[in-house]
């Protein structure tokens, strides 16, 4: 029997120490290294999507209704202005859309999302969610690794290093046109953790409209030259990490493992083509303003579908600005939300069909929202103190509201939400107790939400 690796009072050179002892060879330590581990709680789910909506859409006019914004249109009302810090008199906007309640717990959506609106009873809002950060940057390190200005293990990292894949071949942790910019590839590094825990690329940083595939899967070489490459480097990787304590090269080895059978076995996993027509509609496959984000989202379902722990899909980067980000041109959000929504009801539909939606998580959100006030005639400022993310499937309660900001969507006010809780509560879902989830670097053991974070359990069912 191999020792537990799921033990978190051992850094990853003990345990190879340990793998040693028990008689495991190289190849046998990097397929242990990614193999599905035990959670030390129940799980609900067994994996999560992430929907990661890069630059901040405004709550008020998406998910958030609050009529005194309609009563209130164009008058001063004093805010505590999250940039400024200061109070200050500014003039409340009223959404620029129109809100109607939906399904059978009557949630409140705006018009801009009126695909995802038909799952609203599938949906858990959390509409008291409040984070660190002000300016993109920070904020988004923060909402990937808890921190706004450290290097940090990613959650998709932390995540992979607590559970591990459930497929061999592939990584526990992919992420799709991830941000090029804000904190850029730390957003999904693995900053101390082994290497092989960081995220793997599928598409471009940066780039909305890359097609979510793994590049250079195919060698140039023949397939027996590949084979003898493959062999000759198992060889010097095996005379170096026999006496070596060194965790990176750990870590690159076992990278190496992880390519050489993704080489085989990935290409075939994410294959959005091979879907049929009907699937293909359903994401919006073939329709010009939904064919980038609707591929990405069908990706990230058939990597859930194969066994993989975290999968990000990001509506990012424009540029150097993040797509959200409409800081005087808020009839923007319609634009981008017809890109998103008809692609991420599709998700929906085809988890629940498939059997997928009860044991994956499904999490939507961004790094912040914002305010209830307007900037530069028709826009909006960025707003960490208080926005709406949901939830959906992986356990938690659907048709379901938690939290409240206060009459003009502007701070949370009611059962608040920090971002370390959320980190928490998803951790929780998956199993993993988000204060035993350690790892032990220059001195101290260091998590995901640091000495902060609760589990919001009155989420869950």
């Amino acid at each position: 029997m191999h020792p537990t690796l799921f033990d978190h009072s051992q850094n990853n050179f003990s345990r190879r120490t340990a793998l040693k002892a028990a008689g495991c060879g190289f190849g046998s330590l990097a397929l242990s290294a990614l193999a599905s581990q035990t959670p030390v709680v129940a799980p609900r789910a067994k994996r999560v999507i992430f929907l990661f909506m890069q630059g901040g859409p405004s709550q008020v006019d998406t998910y958030d209704y609050k009529p005194e914004l309609y009563q209130h249109h164009e008058k001063n009302v004093g805010f505590l202005v999250p940039r400024t810090r200061q109070e200050e008199q500014r003039a409340v906007m009223q959404p620029m859309w129109d809100f109607q309640q939906y399904g059978e717990c009557g949630r409140w959506s705006s018009s801009l999302f009126p695909e995802v609106a038909k799952h609203v009873d599938e949906l858990c809002f959390i509409h008291s969610m409040h984070t660190e950060g002000v300016a993109h940057g920070p904020a988004t390190l923060f909402l990937h690794t808890g921190a706004t200005n450290l290097i940090r293990p990613s959650m998709g990292a932390w995540i992979s290093y607590g559970l591990g894949s459930e497929n061999e071949n592939l990584p526990a942790f992919v992420t799709v046109n991830p941000p090029a910019n804000k904190g850029g590839p730390r957003n999904y590094g693995n900053a101390f953790l082994p290497a092989f825990h960081q995220g793997t690329v599928l598409g471009q940083p940066g780039n909305l409209n890359a097609l979510p595939e793994i590049r250079n899967m195919k060698s140039p070489l023949s397939d027996d030259a590949v084979l003898r490459e493959h062999e000759f480097l198992d060889q010097l990787n095996r005379s170096q990490v026999a006496d070596s304590t060194d965790p990176v090269l750990e870590g690159v080895i076992q990278s190496h493992e992880l390519a050489w059978r993704m080489q085989s076995h990935a290409a075939e996993v994410v294959d959005v083509d091979r879907e049929n027509r009907a699937t293909q509609d359903l994401y919006g496959i073939g329709d010009d303003r939904t064919d980038g984000f609707g591929r990405q989202c069908l990706a990230a379902r058939q990597l859930a579908e194969s066994g993989v722990r975290f999968i990000q899909v990001t509506h990012g980067d424009n540029g150097s600005n993040p797509k959200w980000d409409q800081h005087s041109n808020m009839p923007k959000h319609e634009t981008l939300a017809g890109e998103v929504d008809r692609p991420i009801a599709g998700l929906l539909t085809d988890l629940e069909r498939r059997g997928l939606l009860e044991d994956t998580l499904v999490w939507w959100g961004s790094e912040f929202g914002r305010t209830p006030f307007s900037q530069n005639n028709n826009g909006r400022d960025h707003n960490p103190r208080g926005f709406t993310s949901w939830l959906a499937g992986g356990g938690v309660k659907p048709g379901f509201a938690y939290g409240s900001t206060d009459e003009f969507g502007f701070a949370a006010v009611e059962n608040k939400v920090h971002m370390h809780d959320l980190h928490a509560t998803i951790l929780h879902a998956l199993g993993l107790d988000h204060e035993k989830l350690t790892y032990r670097y220059a001195g101290r053991d260091f998590r995901l939400t640091d000495v902060h974070g609760r589990v919001v359990n009155e989420l869950f069912s």
